[in-house]
């Protein structure tokens, strides 16, 4: 039973349950209500448990990378078998398809119909094609993994889709404030992915991550320079009326803690700085939902 719990918790899993929350609040401006609320909680499950699944199979597949990156993980730790991570690997995947095509049903019932729901199916489906190409090394795969850079940006879309699953969901599949998210979020992501590459550099020796091709120093520039565009895709919505000016005091501690992070790139503290990009993502998210509901 131990090692259950500790395959459903790995990863970030509960961060994609609350990002499909918050693109529906996002789209409608409060909680969803009826039918969209079941909608809404089918899709957080099927994101969660997609996760869930796809983050235990990155760590089977990367078992002796993390064996000297992060032996404390469940896999090199052996606080959990390598069967029972198939097992979960499968399960997981099986409940997040029975979610989608429960909230399907949903929506089919529901004046939109299903056809004002599709755009949440093809955005799932996109997702799965990313994460798919990324970990699969097959002769039909993109292989993204492996290829450094290409791979850091799938990973960064996938989590600013599950934003605009949210609001696709809710039949908002264009809203103005799920898309500022889903900017900001990839953006966040992609800086820091690069910067947890830098910071396993040691054990990805023969990997061909960004870090590893251009070298820590200018990874990092790299990194800065998206997180300053990340500071402009975070203010540039208040500018343009997507989210109130009022509101705008509401992202100041998101934008402190950006800051922060270039001092310590700049003395190669790399694990803490991609701690804070975390962070300040995490403050973001809470400072776009009450801009959200006060608006």
């Amino acid at each position: 039973m131990g090692s259950w719990w500790v395959l459903f918790r790995a990863g970030n899993s509960t961060t994609g349950l609350l990002g499909v929350l918050l693109g529906s609040m996002l789209a409608l401006g409060g909680l969803p209500e009826a039918q969209l609320a079941w909608i809404t909680a089918l899709q957080a499950i099927s994101v969660w448990s997609f996760m869930c699944s796809w983050n235990a199979l990155n760590d089977y597949l990367d078992l002796e990378i993390d064996i000297v990156n992060r032996p404390s993980r469940p896999l090199p730790s052996g606080a959990i078998s390598e069967i029972s991570a198939k097992r979960g690997i499968a399960l997981m995947m099986t409940v997040s398809l029975i979610s989608i095509v429960g909230a399907m049903s949903i929506a089919g019932d529901m004046e939109e119909g299903v056809e004002g729901w599709y755009p949440a199916l093809v955005i799932w489906l996109g997702a799965l094609f990313l994460l798919t190409n990324y970990e699969s090394t097959g002769s039909y795969s993109l292989r993204l993994k492996e290829r450094g850079l290409p791979g850091n940006i799938a990973i960064s879309l996938s989590v600013g889709m599950v934003v605009l699953f949210g609001a696709a969901g809710v039949f908002e599949p264009f809203n103005e404030r799920a898309w500022a998210m889903f900017t900001v979020g990839v953006l966040y992501s992609l800086a820091r992915e690069i910067v947890k590459d830098i910071e396993d550099m040691e054990g990805d020796e023969g990997r061909n991550t960004y870090a590893m091709r251009v070298g820590p120093e200018k990874a990092r520039m790299v990194a800065w320079i998206l997180l300053l565009l990340t500071l402009v895709s975070l203010l540039v919505p208040f500018g343009i009326g997507v989210f109130p000016e009022l509101h705008l005091v509401g992202v100041i501690p998101a934008v402190i803690l950006l800051f922060m992070v270039k001092g310590k790139l700049m003395t190669s503290e790399d694990h803490a700085a991609q701690q804070l990009i975390k962070k300040s993502m995490y403050l973001t998210l809470a400072a776009f939902l009450g801009s959200s509901l006060l608006a």
